[in-house]
């Protein structure tokens, strides 16, 4: 039996721990990021990289297209092969930076995945060279202050430096979409003793008081909302 450890960066939606943990709505949000990357990949070869518990590799496969999906987590990966099974969908156990296949891609998907690297230029870098001209880069990121209330966050992005890793590779930008997803300050402070959220922030405040002003002028800026930028890159010819 795989052991599950349900947390804002481990979705399993059909498993009633994990939706009952993370709520209708963050996991409506990260299937409506699937189903975007759906719609607007190319066809053919893809790479789903960090596919997490494999629901989105699943839903990938149903264009036609061979998925070949990649996690790092040993946990993950055997519980995508056991619940997501698919003729066209391969699940590999392996660091994104690791990863080489031999075969450009037509699209590769990676979706919040990005902010937890310590490299996030250099994953841009290697992905887009496992790119086929032609071929597709759809990505997702917060682009609203993360680090502080999520410890498994390496990274905070603006929209503007989250499109720049893509552009400093040569790719252009097809089109994009915005999630919004409002939350209550005084929930997510009692949520501290879960796994997900950051225990002591005042703490890591004194410890990084730019965080603290990143977070005040998220909250000036956009209120209590938290906003997930989706594009989709392409290489050129």
């Amino acid at each position: 039996m795989v052991s599950l450890n349900p947390s804002l960066e481990r979705i399993y939606p059909d498993d009633p721990q994990s939706a009952e943990l993370e709520g209708a709505e963050v996991i409506r949000f990260h299937l409506e990021r699937y189903q975007f990357a759906k719609e607007h990949l190319r066809t053919g070869l893809i790479a789903d990289i960090a596919c997490g518990s494999g629901y989105g590799s699943q839903l990938l496969a149903s264009t036609g297209s061979t998925i070949i999906a990649v996690d790092s987590d040993r946990d993950a990966v055997e519980y995508a092969n056991l619940h997501y099974p698919h003729p066209s969908i391969t699940f590999l156990c392996v660091d994104a930076m690791d990863f080489f296949w031999g075969t450009q891609f037509q699209s590769v998907v990676s979706l919040e995945t990005i902010e937890h690297l310590r490299d996030p230029a250099g994953f841009v870098k290697h992905m887009s060279r496992e790119l086929a001209p032609g071929g597709r880069f759809i990505a997702s990121a917060p682009v609203t202050p993360s680090m502080d209330a999520n410890p498994y966050h390496l990274n905070d992005f603006t929209d503007k430096s989250f499109r720049k890793l893509f552009l400093d590779c040569g790719l252009k930008e097809i089109t994009s979409k915005l999630q919004v997803q409002p939350y209550k300050p005084f929930q997510l402070m009692k949520k501290q003793g879960l796994r997900q959220v950051r225990k002591n922030l005042l703490a890591y405040y004194l410890r990084h008081p730019s965080k603290a002003f990143l977070r005040m002028r998220s909250v000036i800026v956009d209120g209590f909302k938290n906003k997930y930028l989706l594009v989709v890159f392409e290489k050129p010819f």
